[in-house]
């Protein structure tokens, strides 16, 4: 049997802005994982996950093609990264078979609502991963996210794939997405196989490996309230032609702002981190503002503000609209009363570590 996992995200800053090619974004991944199992079988294959009941659905070939028993199912993006890992994998040359496959997730909490650790990327990049070993193919983090972001393109996705990144570098990640009309061109040209698109050159896609600061501590708390990233995005894009030059100076503001933020993460900058993790969430709002767009809920304002007042600097994590907040403190501040007035408020602190998966 196969098993491997992929781990969750969150956003650090850049949200919004890194949707756009060539804006940057810092992401990290966080211990809590998404575990992908799969075992070749005979007669026919199974998709089964804990996180929509133990009943499997089940799948048979036709000419190579994967055929559920049952057209509607959860499974959109495992089925993607099926689907597109088993193109390649088609064109290495590599007899296709079946197999069942189950997915366990710790990205939710008990009772199955979703904390914003990027479940999609994470049981994307798994399924990816898995296969490739299933099918006995070499599997860099170059072509583990490449294969993972164009399930994800392939299943109307609207993100950016920075989360994909993340799950699959693993740690504190800097990322701009490529540019998403120059694959699909690509793709629909029809010249380019899946292979000769994976072995080109993505314009604007950049993913650096962070290396913070000794003293540096992320802290997350959440709100209690699950966002969806993908209506929130949609949001935004609808609304901000109403006025183009301040979304375009949201994206000039937001580009300088993570920027610098990167340069205080290779300068052992605590200090220029944390304001400009201040910077973006004042951006975020202002873009909130902007778009009517609700980013910084009632909840996550309390979150930030509570915080601030024990020295750490904090926003929204993500899309906003629920979800999660993160604290970035230099590591000698005390935590505990942080903790308690979090509580107070109806925050819950998650546990969460940062994953490095080399």
């Amino acid at each position: 049997m196969i098993e491997v996992s992929a781990p969750g995200k969150l956003y650090i800053a850049g949200e919004y802005a890194v949707v756009e090619p060539g804006h940057p974004a810092i992401i990290v991944a966080v211990d809590q994982f998404i575990t992908v199992s799969l075992e070749q079988t005979k007669n026919v294959g199974s998709i089964t996950s804990f996180q929509y009941g133990n009943l499997p659905i089940l799948w048979r070939r036709h000419h190579d093609q994967l055929v559920l028993d049952k057209r509607e199912n959860p499974f959109h993006y495992i089925l993607a990264a099926i689907t597109v890992t088993e193109k390649y994998a088609k064109e290495l040359n590599k007899e296709l078979s079946l197999f069942s496959l189950t997915i366990d997730s710790e990205l939710d909490s008990s009772n199955g609502r979703k904390y914003g650790l990027g479940s999609s990327a994470a049981v994307t990049v798994a399924t990816v991963k898995a296969l490739c070993q299933f099918y006995e193919l070499e599997d860099t983090d170059e072509l583990v996210f490449k294969l993972a972001a164009l399930a994800h393109l392939s299943v109307k996705s609207n993100g950016s794939c920075g989360d994909v990144a993340a799950s699959v570098y693993g740690g504190w990640i800097a990322f701009t997405t490529f540019d998403r009309e120059w694959v699909t061109a690509q793709q629909n040209e029809r010249k380019s196989s899946i292979k000769e698109l994976i072995d080109k050159d993505w314009p604007l896609l950049s993913i650096t490996p962070l290396t913070p600061p000794r003293d540096l501590r992320l802290v997350i708390g959440w709100t209690g309230s699950p966002a969806s990233t993908s209506d929130l995005v949609d949001e935004v894009t609808n609304q901000r032609s109403r006025d183009q030059n301040a979304y375009e100076q949201f994206l000039k503001e937001s580009k300088q702002c993570v920027n610098l933020m990167v340069q205080g993460f290779q300068n052992n900058n605590i200090g220029l981190i944390q304001e400009q993790i201040r910077t973006n969430r004042e951006l975020l709002i202002k873009m909130s503002k902007d778009t009517g767009v609700v980013i910084e809920t009632p909840a996550l304002t309390r979150l930030c503000t509570v915080a601030e007042l024990y020295h750490g600097a904090a926003k929204s994590s993500g899309a906003g609209g629920g979800d999660c907040g993160i604290v970035l403190f230099n590591r000698k501040e005390g935590l505990l009363p942080l903790m308690t007035a979090w509580e107070e408020e109806g925050i819950t602190n998650l546990p969460l570590h940062v994953y490095n998966n080399k």
